[in-house]
């Protein structure tokens, strides 16, 4: 066992380098990946493993993320990048009716084992069509999974799970999140569709994933000094998502909050909720950002950005109803 403190970027160039070195058969392919990718996330590596394994592109997502399906279908195990969420639009037929569909049109004959890089979240004054959190659409595609990793570790042990993978993994980490510092153990191995509870309380639970997790449990501690004790329960992986966890936490304290940072009508934490109550009867709430494009002045961008102060507010109105009968 190897423990290191690194950031939340250094922690995904160790997982795919790692993956480089006991798999000749992983590539990574993208815009710039070349100079270590737009946020460092490939650091290094072209240096290490060549210009043949760390492929430089043309800018052109549908043409990126086409290569990585056909390689994957011949025995390649290619990532991909994206750069930003927002790109990865331009090649949406090629990753919803070729990569998710593959397997499942031609009885299992092919698989795809592709994992697709796409950096969601606010990013700083970069405006509308570079911070958006389009998680969502993807956990919504049937045939792909959908991860994200809110720290250093769960970037390393998650990644290294997707790059392990035999089907398509739409891998999404957080553009707020690259500097962030933890303590990587490169032994530890994450289960997909494992929630992580960060923090037991009996009076309502907080689900969320991603950089909202912080969020959540900055919220969670503040709360804890007004007498008010709440879960905090990372997802990790949206798609498959660990309904045992959530729903057994959600049937001990009988109130469920879903924050997420993506806009909230529409937003996975509505999938999330309607299972909840469907399931237990919990009384629930969602808090997300506002159905506005992100803008570009910091003002603008602050109104789609989630607060403690918001969760906060958000858990103690929920608190303040009586709790439903319960269901189960």
């Amino acid at each position: 066992m190897a423990v290191t403190r690194m950031t939340y970027a250094e922690a995904a160039v160790l997982a795919v380098a790692n993956a480089m070195r006991d798999d000749p058969r992983v590539v990574v392919m993208g815009e710039d990946v070349g100079r270590g990718g737009i946020f460092q996330q490939y650091k290094g590596l072209q240096a290490r493993f060549g210009a043949e394994r760390v492929i430089d592109t043309p800018i052109s997502e549908a043409t990126i993320v086409g290569a990585g399906v056909g390689m994957a279908l011949v025995g390649m195990r290619p990532v991909v990048e994206m750069r930003v969420v927002d790109f990865a639009l331009c090649g949406m037929d090629e990753i919803v009716n070729q990569a998710a569909k593959n397997r499942y049109m031609f009885g299992g004959q092919g698989r795809v084992p592709l994992v697709m890089r796409m950096p969601i979240g606010l990013w700083a004054n970069s405006a509308a069509q570079h911070s958006q959190s389009l998680e969502a659409w993807f956990a919504h595609l049937p045939g792909v999974v959908v991860m994200c990793p809110a720290t250093p570790q769960d970037n390393y042990s998650m990644l290294t799970q997707a790059l392990r993978g035999e089907d398509p993994v739409i891998y999404m980490e957080n553009k707020e999140l690259w500097g962030l510092q933890g303590e990587v153990d490169d032994t530890r191995v994450h289960e997909p569709g494992r929630a992580q509870v960060l923090r037991q309380g009996d009076d309502l639970s907080i689900v969320s994933w991603s950089a909202a997790v912080h969020t959540a449990t900055q919220a969670a501690e503040a709360l804890a000094a007004q007498g008010v004790n709440a879960s905090v329960i990372d997802l990790g992986t949206l798609w498959p998502w660990d309904r045992d966890t959530v729903l057994r936490d959600a049937a001990r304290t009988r109130r469920l909050l879903v924050v997420h940072d993506a806009v909230q009508p529409g937003g996975f934490g509505a999938e999330v909720a309607a299972t909840a109550v469907q399931a237990t009867g919990c009384r629930i709430a969602r808090l997300g950002a506002p159905r506005i494009p992100v803008g570009y002045a910091s003002r603008l961008e602050a109104v789609a950005r989630i607060s403690p102060a918001a969760v906060i507010e958000a858990a103690l109105s929920l608190m303040a109803d009586a709790p439903a009968a319960a269901a189960v």
